[in-house]
């Protein structure tokens, strides 16, 4: 019960410092003007590969392919994959726009200035386009774990996975913990020894 009471103290204090934010700068926390500026450098640099491409192209309307695959296959600035993400991103964010299967760009693409040698940052924009498949795979996988405890709580108690699921909201609400750890506690209060999940619920929240 202890090493529990640790996990909730823990990972409460881990939900608390939440994710990087973009902030206005203020004398009080200047060292979040970098935070601002990173984001507007990354915005920046989106259009300028917008830019190029279209100049490139010598054309104000593209396809969807006749953006990803110059970025990918004729310049190697991405992997294909990577090129359909930014384009993906770009029209999310608004910098491109899409109009029956054509995109245009949302800016006066003759107003970018398109350094010469120009490359993007591939590794930051990488790191960008990947955050949400990864916070995606995190909440596939945590799923599969609270599956896993679900399915031997039941195999124990021969109680429907439904009921054992309510039992693991409810406490979840109501001692403001994490389902992994509330999860564990609903075996508990079955009696069912859960030491085999201990390591892999502790690694979910802490990865």
């Amino acid at each position: 019960m202890q090493k529990i009471q640790g996990i909730r103290q823990r990972s409460r204090k881990h939900s608390l410092l939440g994710k990087n934010r973009c902030y206005r700068p203020t004398d009080k926390y200047p060292h979040k003007i970098i935070r601002r500026k990173d984001r507007d450098i990354m915005l920046s640099e989106e259009k300028i590969i917008i830019a190029f491409i279209f100049k490139r192209s010598g054309k104000n309307m593209l396809k969807e392919s006749e953006i990803y695959l110059p970025l990918s296959i004729e310049l190697g600035w991405f992997t294909t994959q990577q090129a359909q993400e930014f384009v993906k991103h770009a029209l999310k964010q608004g910098i491109l726009m899409k109009k029956d299967n054509i995109i245009i760009p949302a800016f006066d693409i003759e107003k970018i200035h398109i350094p010469i040698g120009f490359h993007p940052s591939k590794k930051d924009y990488t790191t960008a386009l990947t955050e949400k498949k990864d916070k995606k795979e995190k909440e596939e996988e945590k799923m599969l774990l609270i599956d896993k405890i679900i399915d031997h709580i039941a195999e124990k108690t021969e109680k429907d996975r439904e009921d054992i699921s309510a039992e693991i909201k409810n406490i979840e609400d109501k001692k403001n913990i994490l389902p992994e750890v509330a999860a564990l506690l609903v075996g508990w209060n079955h009696n069912i020894d859960m030491e085999k999940f201990f390591d892999l619920v502790e690694n979910r929240i802490f990865k």
